[in-house]
């Protein structure tokens, strides 16, 4: 769901980790309350083609994003491999030469699940042998899951699976457990990426270098560079064009189970999808950086018009209706006094990788024709 920061951001990277690990640890929402399901009526109709709003900013009313399908289409079948290899992992302390002589059993783990999404997208999605509760696209249902409340590793679990390589990036812990393994003898990659749309090419690579099979993580690269471009622009050419018709934005992390509320600023990756769907990251303008506790002076500072939650976020808050209630500073900005959310499944909205393209489209369409 989150950023990845490494190897020079690492240790922001891994406070934040910390931080949501402990607000996650005991609340089981995210695992218990069902993922919105895709739809599966094949190619979706053009956003151009949709009953689009007229103004945007006056809408009354929640919407939700749906992925077209959550599966993930590998770049090819047969993916050439070389092993073993040797390769970078971006540690805390610095760059640590690792080998791999295996892929048959592998792990990838962060808190969005973006590393075994990128594993599916190179055609190697059999190597995998667990995974994050992050992953859940179709394919991986049956594997086990090797996160404890919430995010935190179970280092039985993963010994108990006998691994031979592990991907990460420093966003799930305790590091002292990932390091642990590779104690173990278990190669242990952490790889360095951003939140952004760059980064996932970034991780494409890096993933694929590690799987040895750089010419396809090559190749997954620049097919999703393109995909991700072009619904940039197709996005760009519905939203309104003055600045001042745009929308203004905000991410709200919600955990309502233990009145967890969190904004998500500047470097966070919400930014990075705000202004891919045509929004004023309202977060940004109040100097919001990273994610910190939200306060009520914050938020009606903020007065966004629309706010971005996570599914399950919301329904552990009771629902629009529960999180206005339970929060009143909402319901005094203008999206709280249009009931304005979007939400979108905790595993999809913040993971930067072969989604990111069907991820801003399906916003997209729950931002600007909610009624298509």
């Amino acid at each position: 769901m989150f950023a990845r920061h490494l190897p020079q951001r690492l240790g922001a990277a891994i406070l934040g980790s910390v931080v949501l690990v402990s607000l996650i640890a005991g609340c089981t929402t995210a695992e218990t309350t069902p993922t919105p399901e895709a739809t599966e009526s094949g190619p979706r109709v053009p956003l151009a083609e949709l009953a689009l709003l007229e103004n945007p900013r006056a809408f009354v009313g929640e919407s939700t994003a749906i992925l077209t399908s959550a599966a993930i289409a590998p770049i090819t079948e047969n993916p050439e491999q070389s092993l073993p290899v040797t390769v970078t992992s971006y540690d805390l302390d610095g760059h640590t030469p690792v080998t791999v002589d295996s892929t048959d059993r592998v792990l990838g783990l962060d808190l969005s699940g973006s590393i075994a999404a990128t594993i599916f997208g190179l055609g190697l999605g059999d190597t995998l042998i667990g995974r994050d509760i992050s992953t859940t696209f179709p394919g991986t249902e049956d594997l086990p899951v090797v996160t404890t409340g919430g995010h935190s590793i179970n280092s039985e679990a993963i010994l108990a699976l006998r691994p031979t390589l592990v991907i990460t990036d420093g966003t799930i812990g305790p590091i002292d457990v990932v390091l642990q393994l590779r104690d173990a003898g278990i190669p242990v990659v952490f790889v360095d990426t951003t939140p952004d749309f760059e980064g996932v090419g970034t991780l494409a690579r890096q993933v694929s270098a590690a799987m040895g099979a750089p010419a396809t993580g090559e190749l997954l690269a620049a097919s999703l560079k393109d995909s991700i471009d072009a619904k940039v622009q197709e996005i760009a050419a519905i939203t309104p064009a003055a600045e001042g018709d745009k929308l203004r934005i905000l991410f709200l992390y919600l955990r309502g189970t233990s009145g967890v509320y969190y904004l998500f600023g500047e470097e966070s990756g919400a930014d990075v999808l705000i202004q891919a769907v045509g929004g004023i990251d309202v977060a940004g303008e109040i100097g919001w950086t990273g994610m910190k506790p939200v306060t009520d002076e914050a938020l009606v500072s903020a007065n966004p018009d629309l706010i971005f939650v996570m599914t399950a976020g919301l329904a552990s808050a009771g629902g629009v209706d529960g999180l206005l209630e339970s929060n009143p500073a909402i319901g005094l900005t203008q999206a709280g006094q249009n009931r304005r959310f979007v939400d979108m499944a905790d595993g999809e909205i913040l993971s930067f990788g072969p989604r990111s393209a069907d991820v801003l489209d399906a916003l997209a369409r729950a931002i600007y024709a909610p009624e298509s």
